[in-house]
């Protein structure tokens, strides 16, 4: 297992779990939003997420963990030698997503691309 794509939905984990299994495998850590999000949350193109995806995946070995399926289609799984699919309760995942927004824009936590959780953006 030197190949990793950990997928499933927004909430679940994956992150958490990708990053523990990065550690442990000794491998990088690659966070597909922190590749998508550009700055004040413009999303990249599909050529463009494409290209940092292989540029990312390039090496030996390497943990993903997101989706994109809509945007890079089966790109990380191709090149995956494993699949770790993250399926919570649903209520795990609506607690776990609850919590996780609320405390980011609490403490103004930078994401990716200097993007930031805001009170205004939790608001539906």
């Amino acid at each position: 297992m030197k190949r990793v794509s950990v997928v499933g939905s927004s909430g679940s984990g994956k992150t958490t779990v990708a990053r523990r299994l990065a550690e442990a495998l000794g491998v990088p850590h690659v966070e597909l939003d922190a590749l998508h999000w550009g700055e004040n949350w413009s999303a990249a193109t599909n050529a463009e997420l494409s290209e940092r995806v292989g540029a990312a995946t390039a090496g030996e070995g390497w943990v993903v963990d997101g989706n994109y399926w809509s945007k890079i289609g089966p790109q990380v799984w191709t090149r995956a030698d494993t699949v770790v699919w993250v399926s919570p309760p649903r209520w795990r995942v609506i607690r776990q997503s609850v919590t996780r927004a609320v405390r980011r824009a609490a403490t103004r936590e930078e994401l990716w691309a200097g993007n930031r959780e805001s009170w205004r953006g939790l608001m539906f």
